[in-house]
């Protein structure tokens, strides 16, 4: 089994996952070393296909988290030659080495924002560049399995993931809400969806072990219940011991805060934690069906609050 890309968060975790059942012949493809797993690593790039026949010689599965997917990435184009490119080579050399199961990362970003829960049967409408190379990432993908219905092909769109040791965006909100300098903009009832990273590395191990069936599938993958800010605000403090200011500001009144930081990261050319896309962000409800994984028998080990409360201890505890 390849690993593409799985030096990073969710790589890693999977690979401890995979690692530790023994059952596994593992490899891991990474423009980046991998500080946890630098003995199955080898460096490779899905850029380059040359790089993609070699490592994929002989193997029965392939797993893609290769992305570009920071929100300052420069240039532009690099989300397509990554994302979208990448996962041509990909294909192109599974075709020609035979590889039969491919299980690809793709994101509910593909949805775009301000959408009412989609499932994986919602029309797709991104807004950034990323969630779009997802998109043709997912086109080709689909594609290719029409020629080849023999083959297994999953793509799991998780939602933003968390867990400990990650300096993502749900570390950077605990982080805000712990420090005591959060400031709530809004009602605080915008519900989050989220995902805990060891959930994630399990389903992707369920899918491995209880679904290689031939064709395509496409599963969100979330962690339910979705939280809406009030509720995360309320559980950190819980969990922390620690009073966190309730005071709500309008959205009006944040987003004048925002503009103002754009205007600041214009002039200084640095840029800034807030800004009125983050504002809008925040205030905004992310929140997407997860019935499709769970109906496939999947229970996740981990519940979400019991996710959280960890990840709390493990970053901000005593």
């Amino acid at each position: 089994m390849v690993i593409l890309g799985g030096s990073g968060f969710i790589g890693t975790r999977l690979i401890n996952l995979l690692k530790g059942t023994n059952n596994y012949d593992l490899s891991n493809i990474d423009i980046a070393q991998s500080e946890a797993h630098p003995e199955i690593t080898e460096r490779g790039d899905v850029r380059h296909l040359f790089d993609m026949l070699h490592v994929l010689q002989g193997a029965d599965t392939a797993i893609l988290l290769a992305a570009q997917h920071r929100d300052n990435v420069h240039p532009l184009s690099l989300y397509a030659e990554t994302n979208v490119d990448g996962m041509h080579n990909v294909l192109e050399a599974m075709s020609q080495n035979k590889v039969r199961r491919i299980i690809f990362f793709s994101s509910v970003s593909v949805y775009g924002l301000h959408r009412a829960e989609p499932n994986e049967d919602a029309q797709l409408t991104p807004v950034n560049e990323y969630g779009r190379t997802k998109q043709q990432a997912e086109l080709l993908l689909q594609q290719w399995s029409k020629r080849h219905p023999e083959r297994s092909v999953i793509i799991v769109r998780p939602t933003v993931v968390f867990g400990e040791g990650n300096r993502g965006n749900v570390y950077n909100l605990l982080h805000q809400i712990q420090s005591g300098r959060f400031l709530m903009v809004g009602n605080g009832r915008n519900l989050k969806s989220m995902a805990y990273v060891g959930n994630v590395a399990a389903f992707v191990q369920f899918l491995l072990e209880h679904n290689d069936k031939p064709g395509l599938q496409i599963y969100n993958y979330v962690d339910k219940p979705d939280y809406d800010m009030n509720r995360l605000v309320s559980l950190v403090s819980r969990t922390l011991h620690r009073h966190i200011p309730s005071m709500h500001f309008p959205l009006w009144m944040g987003l004048l805060g925002g503009y103002a930081a754009d205007a600041l990261s214009l002039l200084t050319r640095r840029p800034l934690a807030v800004s009125a896309q983050r504002v809008r962000k925040f205030c905004a409800t992310t929140a997407f069906s997860s019935d499709k994984a769970m109906s496939i028998g999947f229970v996740p080990p981990f519940a979400i609050e019991e996710a959280l409360e960890r990840t709390l201890r493990y970053e901000f505890g005593e």
